[in-house]
């Protein structure tokens, strides 16, 4: 089989990795390949890019495995549909189908971190055939729910709007971000980053008062420890180039992905599984009866851990201790 034909390296470049575009069902999917061996496919969330995995790729490539990051469909260097439908989750359980026959493989491990655990998860649950082992960061896993997501998160923040209410309407959230992307990438990072994130007790980003915008309730301090100048540059070029449009449609297709995912309704998901969450991070504190279900949801699970004083870029925050418990567990279940 022809392979992926080499493009050359954007300004996101990561030492050791090689960029290439292989065609997927929605079209080009950029990826970061490096190492040799079983295929390890990592799945970024909102808002990053293949750029997120740069402390994995090539501690799972000198572990023995062939690592390999994608930009998700609409970001970075991937194809970026214009309809909003484009973006439900079986959309991107198919690139990534689509991404392992590009890459002349028949199985792979697949990692996902924020929106990408979900997805990662999806695809073992879809297609267990080729995706033969999920670990899920920062977001758990959580089977179908009866409720309708829209009606549920319009539940959520009373008299403030919940964050992904706010995204809901195509050109709201846009509008805020597009005169200052750099600004707003560098205040969401803060906001959940667990040395710059707001206290228990101060005004939560993510709840929009009627009127305001998000980024109102940002941190305006320094950067948090984990991201550098350099690393946000990196980000923020890429966005100012695509805008955020294909991260947020992302957002506006849990209905979609509601009704498209309802023949799974509480479904387990059997494949061998890995879950990281950080302490201070929402989504585990949210979603911690998700956590607690785990030995009904997850019978494939083979360790959980919650890394203390972490936030929620996990793999960007704590790069080393993921590294260590990844690599433990690919090992592990490629024994």
């Amino acid at each position: 089989m022809p392979q992926p034909a080499s493009t050359p390296e954007p300004s996101s470049s990561v030492p050791g990795a090689v960029h290439r575009l292989v065609d997927g069902p929605g079209g080009r999917i950029h990826l970061l390949e490096q190492g040799t061996g079983p295929l390890v496919l990592m799945i970024h969330g909102f808002p990053e890019t293949s750029y997120s995995w740069r402390h994995q790729l090539p501690a799972v490539a000198a572990a023995g495995f062939r690592a390999v990051a994608v930009d998700v469909r609409g970001y970075g260097r991937s194809s970026a549909p214009d309809d909003v439908d484009a973006y439900r989750m079986t959309a991107l359980v198919g690139d990534n189908v689509g991404v392992v026959h590009a890459l002349g493989e028949e199985t792979a491990t697949v990692v996902g971190h924020d929106w990408g655990s979900p997805v990662a998860a999806n695809s073992a649950l879809l297609r267990p055939d080729m995706f033969t082992a999920a670990a899920m960061l920062s977001v758990p896993y959580a089977p179908w729910n009866p409720m309708r997501p829209t009606e549920g998160f319009a539940r959520i923040g009373g008299s403030e709007e919940f964050y992904v209410s706010y995204f809901q309407e195509p050109g709201r959230a846009e509008a805020e971000i597009d005169p200052d992307v750099r600004g707003w990438l560098a205040g969401f990072y803060s906001a959940l980053s667990a040395d710059t994130m707001p206290p228990p007790d101060g005004a939560s980003p993510f709840f929009v008062p009627s009127g305001a915008r998000m980024r109102d309730r940002f941190p305006r301090g320094p950067l948090p420890s984990w991201l550098t100048e350099a690393d946000l540059d990196v980000y923020s070029a890429e966005f100012a180039r695509t805008g955020l449009t294909g991260g947020l449609n992302r957002y506006r297709n849990v209905d979609r992905d509601w009704e498209d995912l309802a023949v799974w309704d509480g479904a387990r998901l059997t494949r061998p599984s890995l879950f990281i969450g950080g302490a201070l991070d929402s989504s585990t504190t949210w979603m911690a009866d998700a956590i607690a279900a785990y030995p009904r949801t997850l019978p494939g699970l083979v360790s959980s851990h919650i890394l203390e004083g972490c936030g929620h870029w996990i793999q960007q925050e704590r790069a080393t201790e993921v590294n260590d418990l990844l690599t433990g567990w690919l090992h592990t279940v490629h024994a």
